[in-house]
């Protein structure tokens, strides 16, 4: 069986039903948004894989019309359509390993170092500031053994990072709900405890406020106490990763306000799937709610 990527894991989700909003590019989700940075500092990002079903080609000018100015999780042979379309990739899938199969394994590091080794090169030439990896399934696995192999792993890619300064990311994801229930790094005290052992500038967490709404709450005390260890975040409407409107329970102004606070000048991306019947429309929407 092929590995499954990230984006098959996350179509359970949903992301399959986004081919039924989009008979063709929406006038009313095109309006242009306030700036995608507004006062905070905060630069705002969106996952493509949320909205794989529209062509990347098309999907990058509806992006840049929106008012943003980057586009996250794009693979290297994507960087370039992104570029072509002036935006920056604030985060790229340099196939790094997979959410199942990620640094607590020691059989999946030399695959992961030398993913590093032939893209981070790369993403620095052309401005790729961040690559993402993951911790991996459990698997029966104890929490100590994960942490010490993330640990070998992370200090032997932490160098190459480092050399061409680009930032690689560790996403902490839920293990209650979706595609990957067996995620081990599914919390803030087992990702910090790696980060403080690794202490580079270069590794960070990836803070998935969708996720960790999920598995602890306490969102703005915890980014406030971690803010130093995270690199990058990503949004999701709670519950069901939707729209992040009045309609879920998380309060997004007052996050990224928060996160803003712990003088944070990196990306945010919007990993939520619309479910509404213009997709556009709901990005638009989520750009201006989180333009504070």
């Amino acid at each position: 069986m092929r590995p499954v990527s990230r984006r098959d894991a996350l179509r359970a989700t949903g992301a399959a039903s986004l081919g039924l909003l989009w008979p063709g590019r929406s006038t009313a989700g095109s309006a242009p948004a306030r700036a995608a940075t507004g006062t905070s500092g905060v630069t705002q990002s969106v996952a493509r894989w949320c909205y794989e079903d529209i062509p990347l080609d098309e999907f990058c000018a509806a992006v840049s019309d929106l008012g943003l100015t980057a586009m996250d999780l794009l693979v290297p042979e994507e960087w370039s359509v992104a570029h072509d379309h002036g935006l920056a990739v604030s985060c790229g899938d340099v196939r790094a390993g997979t959410i199942e199969d990620g640094l607590n394994e020691k059989a999946n590091h030399a695959a992961i170092i030398t993913a590093f080794e032939r893209h981070i090169p790369r993403a620095a030439e052309l401005g790729v500031p961040n690559v993402i990896c993951f911790f991996g399934n459990r698997r029966g696995m104890e929490d100590a053994v994960a942490i010490r192999n993330s640990i070998e792993c992370l200090r032997e890619c932490a160098p190459i990072a480092e050399a061409e300064e680009t930032t690689i990311l560790v996403e902490v994801l839920n293990s209650k709900t979706g595609g990957h229930v067996d995620y081990i790094g599914d919390n803030m005290s087992y990702a910090l405890e790696v980060m403080r052992a690794i202490d580079s500038p270069r590794v960070k967490i990836l803070y998935d406020i969708y996720h960790m709404q999920i598995m602890e709450g306490d969102i703005i005390h915890t980014l406030t106490d971690a803010g130093p260890w995270i690199g990058h975040y990503h949004t999701g409407g709670v519950p069901g990763r939707a729209e992040i409107d009045d309609s879920q329970e998380l309060n997004y102004p007052a996050i990224v306000r928060a996160i803003a606070d712990t003088g944070f000048q990196g990306y945010m991306a919007h990993e939520f799937i619309p479910r509404s019947g213009d997709p556009l429309r709901s990005l638009a929407e989520a750009v201006e709610l989180c333009a504070t």
